[in-house]
């Protein structure tokens, strides 16, 4: 056990924190226990029970994401917020880049777009940056947007390639096996991890911008592209922004797509199933124009500290608790 993981911890929280309140951000806490989730069905999740002999008996979610409760409050005090909290991910591999329970930092700005939190996401990594940071982490970021680095690694123009038949094949063409017909988010992730995500420069930062609009999501939508980015940093995804949506009627039919699509992935394999709260997708009636940005924290340590792998930087990681 390190102290000076914990020292640099403290360190970059303390920075981080000095930076938003200096710019008139409020810091929030909000819970780490819910009665309901946003439906997203690429997360697995941690389920608790609440039990008092006076009261009901409820299951509980542990958050993968503070979201849920920060948008409530943002939809009643339209004021830019920013706030550092656990969460959770059930079936999370224990490798170099995951642990099952991490940190993260959110904050949205009102006013802003996904283009405005570039700036202020560069901005704030350097200016709260650890001492002794690698000059890779500190370097302006390129900025490209998923169909340019898509083209650029695999030769492959997205735009023509809206139908799920023509990027199959333009997938097996690359030599990637698609077993089978499969939604076009599947095989766009095939052939972006495969060829994109491994040749990203690890030299500097990198913002890829603009990524396909059948990846759902919470960000608002632009021709066939989602008002989105993710920060790149050593070649490892750190960051993630919206501009986010503020149509209620879009989140509400989002909200039922990603529920439905959860049952049918999890009602046959004893996986969790969080309960959702519909009315939840009311608050979108009086949402303030905002961007929204979740940045992993332990891997942010991670990038500025140089560790090679996760539990580095960790007190406790699962993989020692659990003996693995």
């Amino acid at each position: 056990m390190d102290i000076r993981a914990a020292k640099d911890r403290s360190l970059l929280y303390s920075n981080i924190r000095s930076f938003f309140t200096d710019r008139g951000y409020l810091e929030l806490e909000t819970p780490t226990l819910s009665p309901d989730l946003i439906p997203e069905a690429t997360i697995d999740d941690f389920a608790s029970l609440f039990s008092n002999e006076f009261s009901v008996t409820h299951e509980m979610y542990m958050i993968p994401s503070p979201e849920i409760f920060i948008k409530k409050f943002l939809a009643e005090n339209p004021v830019s917020v920013f706030e550092i909290s656990k969460c959770f991910r059930n079936c999370e591999q224990l490798g170099r880049t995951h642990n099952p329970e991490f940190t993260m930092l959110e904050y949205y700005t009102i006013g802003f777009d996904e283009k405005d939190s570039i700036a202020l996401t560069e901005e704030m990594i350097r200016k709260t940056a650890l001492e002794n940071c690698p000059e890779s982490v500190l370097r302006p970021f390129e900025i490209l947007t998923v169909r340019e680095a898509v083209l650029k690694y695999t030769g492959l123009d997205l735009d023509s390639l809206q139908n799920p038949r023509d990027l199959r094949a333009a997938a097996e063409k690359l030599g990637l096996p698609v077993p089978g017909p499969e939604p076009w988010d599947d095989t766009f992730n095939r052939i972006f991890i495969n060829f994109v995500e491994t040749a990203l420069p690890t030299d500097h930062p990198v913002c890829l911008t603009d990524y396909p609009k059948q990846i759902e999501c919470l960000a608002k939508v632009q021709g066939n592209y989602r008002r989105r980015w993710e920060l790149y940093i050593n070649g490892l995804e750190v960051a993630n922004c919206y501009f986010e949506e503020d149509d209620e009627d879009i989140a509400r039919d989002y909200y039922r797509r990603e529920y439905q699509k959860l049952l049918s992935l999890r009602s046959n394999n004893g996986k969790t199933i969080p309960d959702v709260d519909e009315s939840f997708c009311d608050i979108f009636a009086n949402f303030p124009r905002c961007s929204g940005v979740a940045i992993g924290l332990d891997r942010l340590l991670m990038t500025e500290t140089g560790a090679s792998d996760i539990d580095s930087v960790l007190l406790f990681p699962f993989s020692r608790m659990l003996g693995l």
